[in-house]
């Protein structure tokens, strides 16, 4: 038996990259998934690439409540109930303080933190009827440290991660798991624009310990496993897989030794 057989999950931002890869991890686990974007035709393009009856797609703005709302509605409505919701949506604002828009600043954090507060509102009280659930949140190793083109990335991500933290303290007692993911360069079609930079590109790898970046399906692994009963004694746990950026101290690795 695949170990999430017929539980009824959630993905936001499941079209494309990291989404899409989480989705088809979870149907291949057994699953069956609802996943959201705001593009109808990625939309469309994904369920034919995936090809099964057990995946679904439903078109939202997970910044607007009631688009929140309406998908968790239709889960339930799918599925009967809801057992994983893998918040994964994401807007990176590129933009210092000094130039940054208020009108970016609050699409920003209305994607990143506020879609996680209203799909996390609404499946904790799903969760709590049947008794539990499993949240996993896509954060980010910008919301562990700073990344100075990215402010507002790195304040919303972290807010994510604590927010992780303080629900899975309280909600482990209700038989609800809530843990986060924090990946760091992922190769995507968000990544691609990097492509015209080849030099960045070099000097950013180089300076992973891994000396590569990750690819989408090596973050799908990670939440299938966070999404598992695998994971059944794991709340508020923030797993970070980078290639080894945060664990180094930033000094040169290759040294003279002897």
């Amino acid at each position: 038996m695949a170990r999430l057989d017929n539980k009824a999950c959630i993905v936001t931002g499941g079209s494309a990259g990291i989404g899409l890869a989480i989705v088809r991890r979870l149907l291949d686990e057994g699953a069956h998934v609802l996943f959201c974007g705001q593009d109808d035709g990625r939309g469309a393009d994904a369920l034919a690439a995936l090809d099964t009856p057990n995946a679904h797609f439903l078109r939202a703005d997970v910044s607007e409540e009631a688009d929140c709302e309406a998908l968790l509605a239709r889960a339930v409505t799918l599925f009967g109930r809801l057992d994983i919701l893998v918040n994964n949506a994401a807007k990176a604002a590129v933009a210092l303080i000094p130039d940054h828009s208020t009108e970016e600043w609050r699409r920003s954090t209305a994607v990143n933190l506020d879609s996680v507060f209203f799909l996390s509102r609404g499946a904790v009280r799903q969760f709590r009827k049947q008794g539990g659930g499993v949240i996993v949140n896509v954060a980010s190793i910008s919301g562990l440290a700073g990344d100075g083109a990215y402010p507002s990335y790195c304040a919303q991500k972290g807010a994510v991660i604590n927010l992780t933290r303080a629900m899975a303290t309280y909600h482990a007692r209700e038989n609800i798991r809530i843990n986060a993911l924090c990946p760091g360069f992922v190769e995507t079609p968000a990544t691609d624009a990097f492509k015209a930079f080849p030099q960045l590109l070099e000097d950013w790898f180089r300076s992973i310990p891994a000396q590569r970046p990750a690819q989408p399906e090596e973050m799908a692994s990670i939440v299938a496993f966070l999404a598992s009963d695998d994971a059944s004694y794991m709340h508020g746990s923030i797993v970070v897989a980078d290639g080894g950026v945060t664990a180094a101290t930033g000094q040169p690795t290759q040294v003279p030794i002897g």
